[in-house]
């Protein structure tokens, strides 16, 4: 009796600490990880690298509350994704980037990256000419939001408008551009520069412009009833930045880390 008393002490404590820990289990938040270098990187084996891995493991290091994992999506899918509850959030966004009348909540990341013009360097080519872009052949990223075009992406208004030709690769349209076949290609800044740090042998045949076409604070855009709060959101991304661990994965990479304000969530309302 005495062994057995000690079995079922046991095995009720066993129960205890197994209903406190199912009792205080992290929720999942699913975070859209679209392909857009060098932040989610997607290759042919279905794997995902770059910089959100990396912010994600952070994030979930910092607090056991929320358990942050990726969830593959795909640029153009990643708005009706977030809607209807596929994914929790969408991260390194801009809030003109299409989601206006989608009812989410936008959260300053602090982080902040650019869209440079690139043209091959030639002879008597200089910054100005950059200045014009219609009439040039333009290498752009398919689904992507431009600032010269109003952030219009419709693929047909782009080839019409602007005699783009539209891709899945950075790379691809930078050695567009290098072999002649583009004008002009735009790019991320921090793409670009990862592209020249694995490609030295171009970095001298590329001409940078001094222009930006857009200069963007990422934000987050998290969907109403996700299982984190933008509130919270900021704050766990507050504590990173304190710890010096969003300089540590972003500054590599020339995405600028920058103070944010108190009030850092911004609501965009849905349209009926």
């Amino acid at each position: 009796m005495r062994h057995w008393g000690r079995w079922n002490h046991g095995w009720l404590a066993a129960i205890c600490l197994l209903s406190t820990g199912l009792l205080y289990a992290a929720e999942v938040v699913r975070v859209g990880g679209a392909h857009f270098p060098p932040y989610v990187i997607k290759s042919n084996l279905n794997e995902s690298s770059g910089l959100l891995p990396q912010l994600l493991d952070s994030l979930n290091q910092v607090q056991d509350d929320y358990h942050f994992t990726m969830l593959p999506t795909a640029i153009v899918r990643r708005f009706s994704d977030l809607q209807r509850g596929r994914i929790d959030m969408a991260i390194f966004e801009n809030p003109e980037w299409g989601w206006q009348g989608i009812d989410v909540a936008a959260v300053d990341m602090g982080l902040e990256d650019a869209e440079l013009f690139v043209a091959r360097d030639e002879e008597g080519r200089d910054q100005g000419y950059f200045e014009q872009v219609q009439g040039k052949r333009l290498a752009l990223y398919r689904g992507y939001h431009y600032g010269f075009a109003g952030f219009n992406s419709d693929p047909e208004y782009l080839t019409q408008t602007f005699n783009a030709n539209l891709g899945h690769s950075h790379d691809s349209n930078l050695l567009m551009v290098l072999r002649g076949r583009a004008d002009v290609a735009l790019v991320t800044r921090s793409n670009l520069y990862d592209f020249i740090k694995r490609n030295r042998e171009h970095a001298r045949a590329l001409l940078i412009s001094e222009r930006t076409d857009q200069v963007y604070r990422h934000h987050a855009m998290i969907r109403t009833g996700a299982p984190i709060s933008p509130e919270r959101f900021a704050e766990l991304l507050e504590e990173l930045r304190l710890k010096g661990e969003l300089a540590r994965i972003f500054s590599p990479y020339r995405i600028a880390v920058m103070p944010v304000v108190a009030d850092n969530s911004t609501a965009i309302d849905a349209v009926d």
